[in-house]
């Protein structure tokens, strides 16, 4: 992970990134028909290295809190 000013440059995205990225591209090419988000569909293994995730600082920072937060209290009602 990269940190550029307020954001976050993560290169490895999660299983779930690359579902909601490529019906994302899906869902622009069936409104489109962009010939560009059929290329990067058909040659998906190819495109896929080259996206990255942005997120900003803060919010990276509020969900990590929020996932101690809830690992804490599962902890509790164990």
């Amino acid at each position: 992970m990269e940190t550029h000013g307020l954001v976050d440059v993560m290169h490895n995205m999660t299983r779930d990134d690359e579902r909601r990225l490529r019906t994302l591209i899906e869902r622009h090419r069936h409104y489109t028909g962009s010939n560009r988000a059929k290329d990067i569909l058909d040659n998906w293994k190819n495109y896929l290295p080259r996206f990255v995730k942005v997120m900003p600082v803060d919010y990276r920072k509020a969900l990590e809190s929020m996932q101690q937060s809830q690992a804490s209290a599962a902890g509790l009602q164990n």
